[in-house]
């Protein structure tokens, strides 16, 4: 899957622009027209950026703090689009990256996306899971060690199902073994984002020195082998 924003306007004209030049970086969008289901939406899902028309649709501002302080889209990149309401300080103070003017021009918004698309594309990165099935190894803070299984990984966190994911709580310490030509031990610290009666979400604090450049060579691999299988 590539990169995928959320636009939120309800202006024709700011559509237009924004489709053209978003698609010639081949950004996805996902649009919405009002502020409640915009907030919704990223809630639930991490989004690569957002492009938020501020003042011409009504609680747009909040959209905007609303993605900048979720746990989920915190770093993501944000366009902000103002008309006369909300000036160019205010919506950076807000959390908006980059801010532009009514009427935007599509020259101008290129310019902005094309030094935003190296961001776009690490926390893009960051979030995408790779689905994997190995064996892993949980301790909890109180030192109780139990095995499981991890469903996917990213460069930020994993999903795993194990025998008892409703003990698992606080901080763990992850450990299971990276595949390749030459196996390398992966140990981290973790905590746990969500769980259920079956499985659980993890959110890496601390990827120990010695796992971190196999780790990250790992997913490399495993970003290949996607790449491989969707080409052929």
């Amino acid at each position: 899957m590539g990169l995928r924003c959320l636009l939120l306007t309800s202006d024709a004209a700011l559509l237009e622009i924004v489709r053209a030049s978003f698609a010639a970086a081949h950004v996805e969008l996902e649009m919405r027209t009002d502020s409640g289901t915009a907030m919704e939406l990223s809630s639930r899902r991490h989004l690569d950026g957002f492009v938020i028309d501020c003042d011409d649709v009504f609680g747009g501002k909040q959209v905007l703090l609303h993605a900048r302080n979720s746990r989920s889209n915190k770093l993501s990149v944000i366009f902000a689009v103002v008309n006369g309401t909300t000036t160019v300080s205010t919506a950076i103070e807000a959390g908006a990256n980059f801010v532009l003017g009514k009427p935007v021009e599509y020259e101008a918004l290129r310019k902005f996306l094309t030094i935003a698309l190296p961001w776009m594309e690490r926390e893009h990165r960051r979030y995408f899971r790779y689905k994997v099935d190995l064996a892993a190894e949980f301790s909890s803070e109180t030192r109780d060690t139990f095995a499981g299984k991890l469903m996917n990984v990213s460069e930020g966190g994993l999903a795993i199902t194990c025998f008892g994911p409703a003990r698992l709580a606080g901080v763990v310490r992850v450990r299971f073994t990276m595949p390749s030509v030459h196996s390398h031990p992966f140990e981290a610290k973790a905590e746990v984002a969500w769980n259920d009666s079956f499985s659980a979400g993890l959110r890496f604090l601390h990827i120990e020195p010695g796992s971190r450049a196999h780790f990250e060579a790992w997913l490399d691999s495993l970003a290949a082998q996607k790449q491989f299988r969707e080409s052929a």
